[in-house]
C-alpha cells in the first residue's frame, strides 16, 4: 500500500470562510478520495493559521483574549470542513501545544542558517507580510485589499539565509523533482528565483507583536507568524521523531492559492532544504473565485457563505460547480444564475434526469430486476489523465461525455418502443447497458461527488434496484437569483 500525503493551506481565522477556501479543501479532498479510491494510505491535512499581529489587534478591540478569539473563529473553518462533506485526516491548529513545540525544534534545526540583523523597511499589518519600496510605491502607501496604510519599522529581527539555497530549489523546479502547477506559475517561480532570493526575517519583537511562538533562547522575540505556519505541514505529522512524519513526508501534493505561490514554492523549500528535508513532490496552485464578474470584498457585500449555498442546492452541488464551472488552471466566476443553471441542467436535467428515466424502466418492464450488467467499454484514460495533472474541471468534462452520452443512447434506442416489440432479450439488453453506464459514472464520481456516486450505487448494484425515495436534484427555480 502506497503512502499519499496531502495538504491544504492553512486559513489566518481573522476573517470568516468564504468560497476560495471552501474551494481548496474541496479540491484537495477529491485528491484525497482517489488516493483512497485506488487503495493508497492516505493522510489529509488542513487547519487554521492563528498568531500574529491581526489576530492580537482584532482580539483586542473585541476585548477577548487572543486564544478566545482564535478558538472562536477556528471552529467556524473547522464546520465548514464538515459542511462540504471533506474527508480530512487531520485538523491543526498552530496553537496547539504540539505545534508550538515542534516549531521550536525546527528553529534549533535551522540555527546554523539563522543570524540576527537589523529590518528598516515597510510591513502590512493586514497581509502580516514585509513589503519592498517598490510595491509600497506602487500603492501610493497603502494596501489595496486591507486599505490602511503600510507601516514603516525599524527593528532587529532573527534572519534565514534563503539566499542560501536558491540554486538548489531553481534546480528542483526544473528538474521537475518539486513540480509547480500549472505551468504558468512554475514559470513566475522560475523567474523569481533567477532574480535571487533574499534572506528573511523569521521573528518580530515580542513588544511589538506578543501574541506568537517563543524563539527559543530569546524571550524578546517571537517567531514570524508566516515561518512558523508553513511548519504545520511537518508538525502536524510529529516532525521530527514520529512514525508519520517518517512514512508519510514528503507531502504528494500541498494545495495553496495563487496569492501564496511566493511563500510555498520559495521560502517554504528553503526551509525544507536547511532542515535537510525533501521538498513535497508538487505545489498545486489555484486560482481565485470571483463574483458576478468582481472580486470578493465585504466592503461590496459580496462576501458569499459556503453553508449557505449547500442550505439551498446540497453539499453535491456546491462541489460540481466548483470542480468544474472553476478552472483548474485560471480563475473563475460564481453568480446564483450560473450556480443554478448548472444545478438544473447539468445534475438534474442530464445526470438526475438519466437515474430517473433508468429507474422508471426498469421498474415498468423488468419489476425492477437489472440482471447481467456488461462490462464497460469506455475508456477512462483522459478521466485519469486528468487528475493525474490536477485538471478537476477536464477529468469532470470526461465524466459528463459519459451522462450526455448515455442520454443520447436512451434516445436512440427507445427502450420504450422496444417494448412494444416483445423483443425482451434486446430490451434487457439496452437496460443492462445503461444501468452499467450509470455504474461506471457513479464510480469516477466518487471523489467528486460521494453522495451522489453512493446513491446511484445504492440504487442499481444489488442486481434489483431499490428506487430512491426522491429524484437526485429536484429542480430549483431563481431561489437566489430573484434576490440578487
Amino acid at each position: 500500500m502506497t503512502n499519499y500525503f496531502i495538504t491544504t493551506s492553512i486559513p489566518y481565522i481573522n476573517g470568516e470562510p468564504h468560497i476560495g477556501f471552501g474551494l481548496e479543501i474541496t479540491l484537495a479532498d477529491v485528491l484525497a478520495r482517489y488516493a483512497r479510491q485506488r487503495g493508497d494510505n492516505v493522510i489529509f491535512s488542513t487547519g487554521t493559521d492563528e498568531h500574529g499581529g491581526k489576530i492580537e489587534e482584532k482580539a483586542a478591540e473585541l476585548k477577548m483574549t487572543p486564544i478566545a478569539l482564535a478558538d472562536q473563529n477556528s471552529a467556524k473553518f473547522r464546520e465548514l470542513v464538515a459542511t462540504l462533506n471533506i474527508t480530512n485526516d487531520r485538523f491543526i491548529r498552530t496553537t496547539d501545544k504540539g505545534h508550538e513545540q515542534r516549531s521550536q525544534i525546527a528553529w534549533k534545526n535551522l540555527q546554523k542558517d539563522i543570524y540576527k540583523g537589523k529590518y528598516v523597511g515597510w510591513y502590512c499589518v493586514g497581509e502580516e507580510e514585509f513589503v519592498t519600496e517598490t510595491v509600497v510605491k506602487e500603492n501610493k502607501g497603502i494596501c489595496p485589499n486591507h486599505k490602511r496604510p503600510y507601516d514603516k519599522i525599524e527593528e532587529e529581527n532573527y534572519f534565514f539565509k534563503l539566499s542560501a539555497y536558491t540554486p538548489q530549489i531553481l534546480k528542483a523546479i526544473e528538474s521537475g523533482a518539486f513540480d509547480v502547477v500549472p505551468h504558468t506559475k512554475r514559470n513566475e517561480v522560475l523567474s523569481l528565483l533567477k532574480e535571487g532570493l533574499d534572506d528573511i526575517s523569521v521573528s518580530r519583537p515580542k513588544d511589538k507583536i506578543g501574541w506568537g511562538i517563543p524563539v527559543p533562547g530569546d524571550k524578546t522575540q517571537v517567531m514570524y507568524v508566516w515561518f512558523e505556519a508553513l511548519l504545520n505541514y511537518i508538525t502536524v505529522l510529529g516532525y521530527p521523531e514520529n512514525e508519520d512524519f517518517k512514512n508519510f513526508w514528503p507531502a504528494n501534493v500541498q494545495v495553496v492559492g495563487k496569492d501564496i505561490t511566493r511563500f510555498h514554492a520559495a521560502i517554504w523549500p528553503g526551509i525544507l532544504l536547511g532542515l535537510g528535508l525533501p521538498l513535497p513532490k508538487a505545489l498545486y496552485v489555484h486560482g481565485f473565485v470571483n463574483v458576478s464578474g468582481q472580486k470578493i470584498s465585504k466592503s461590496l457585500g459580496n462576501v458569499i457563505n459556503p453553508a449557505e449555498i449547500v442550505k439551498i442546492y446540497g453539499v453535491d452541488a456546491f462541489r460540481y460547480f466548483f470542480l468544474r464551472h472553476v478552472p483548474s488552471y485560471g480563475d473563475g466566476d460564481f453568480s446564483w444564475e450560473e450556480f443554478e443553471r448548472a444545478y438544473n441542467n447539468e445534475l438534474g436535467n442530464e445526470l438526475g434526469n438519466a437515474v430517473q428515466r433508468t429507474v422508471v424502466m426498469l421498474e415498468k418492464y423488468q419489476k425492477g430486476v437489472i440482471g447481467q450488467i456488461p462490462d464497460s467499454e469506455h475508456d477512462d484514460a483522459v478521466f485519469h489523465e486528468a487528475l493525474a495533472a490536477f485538471k478537476f474541471d477536464r477529468a469532470l468534462d470526461s465524466v459528463w461525455e459519459q451522462v450526455r452520452g448515455l442520454n443520447q443512447f436512451i434516445e436512440e434506442q427507445k427502450p420504450w418502443e422496444i417494448a412494444k416489440t416483445g423483443d425482451q432479450d434486446h430490451l434487457k439488453e439496452v437496460l443492462s447497458s445503461m444501468v452499467s453506464d450509470l455504474l461506471e459514472i457513479g464510480e469516477m464520481l466518487v471523489p467528486f461527488l460521494p453522495d451522489t456516486a453512493q446513491a446511484i450505487k445504492n440504487i442499481f448494484a444489488e442486481g434489483i434496484i431499490r428506487a430512491p425515495k426522491a429524484v437526485l436534484f429536484p429542480k430549483i427555480e431563481n431561489f437566489k437569483a430573484k434576490e440578487v
